[in-house]
């Protein structure tokens, strides 16, 4: 089994064009998408127009979620009117289509934040002094006894490979494109890659283990920089631009 995994595309059409190439150019037929794929203040419809294909296995994470099932009050932000406005109504429909988690076979799990939560890190751990690489025993504890010995999850754009002992391999690709952030749930807290480059993994399957690329490629980052910053989004920009917060 060999495939390539993407995550956090957060309509980020540029990045998403030059990693699609990329796995193209490498001969892997098989791609799965971790979710949050269109949400942000870039090009969410260039970025249906890649993504909505029966060619890529996606799931659902909580970015996807909230554009057809929102929160109180997230309807009437700016970023969802945007996202609205940009996606045509079969794009909106393959979004509710979307699972949750999803699973390759009996050995493989595919979920956007945990199995149980499209909301909670697994491999990070968020205190009031900021976000952590979290210890072994609280990813198994998130992972539950879900039993796959590889999983794959997003959500937190940070490229991982942590290895449970014992039990899962968890990997994170990190974000396509979107390789920073700041939020302030559960405590003000901020993600960085630290630089633009848009990642994604190559995941093959040797024996009875996992090998693991971490791949991160450049792409015209100024031009996505300029366009969040069109669209008001000039912390979006920096974020684009510069893989920090």
């Amino acid at each position: 089994m060999r495939f390539a995994a993407i995550a956090d595309v957060h309509g980020n059409a540029w990045a998403l064009r030059v990693v699609l190439a990329d796995i193209e150019r490498r001969a892997i037929k098989t791609i799965v998408n971790l979710g949050d794929s269109f949400y942000g203040s870039l090009d969410p419809a260039a970025t249906a127009e890649l993504l909505v294909t029966p060619k890529i296995l996606s799931i659902s994470g909580n970015q996807d979620r909230i554009i057809v099932d929102p929160a109180p009050g997230i309807e009437n932000t700016a970023d969802h009117h945007f996202v609205h406005r940009q996606l045509k109504r079969e794009h909106l429909d393959w979004i509710r289509t979307l699972p949750a988690t999803f699973r390759l076979g009996d050995d493989v799990l595919l979920c956007h934040g945990t199995p149980s939560s499209d909301e909670e890190y697994l491999t990070e751990t968020v205190t009031p002094n900021g976000a952590r690489l979290a210890e072994s025993g609280e990813v198994a504890a998130r992972l539950g006894d879900q039993g796959a010995s590889l999983v794959l999850c997003g959500h937190s754009h940070v490229p991982r490979v942590v290895q449970v002992p014992g039990g899962s391999l968890v990997v994170n690709p990190g974000s396509v494109g979107l390789p920073a952030y700041d939020d302030d749930q559960p405590y003000p807290h901020k993600m960085e890659s630290g630089s633009p480059h848009a990642r994604y993994a190559i995941v093959e399957q040797s024996s009875s283990r996992w090998n693991v690329e971490l791949i991160s490629l450049v792409y015209d980052w100024h031009a996505a920089s300029e366009c969040a910053l069109k669209n008001g989004r000039a912390d979006r920009a920096r974020w684009v631009a510069t893989g920090r917060v």
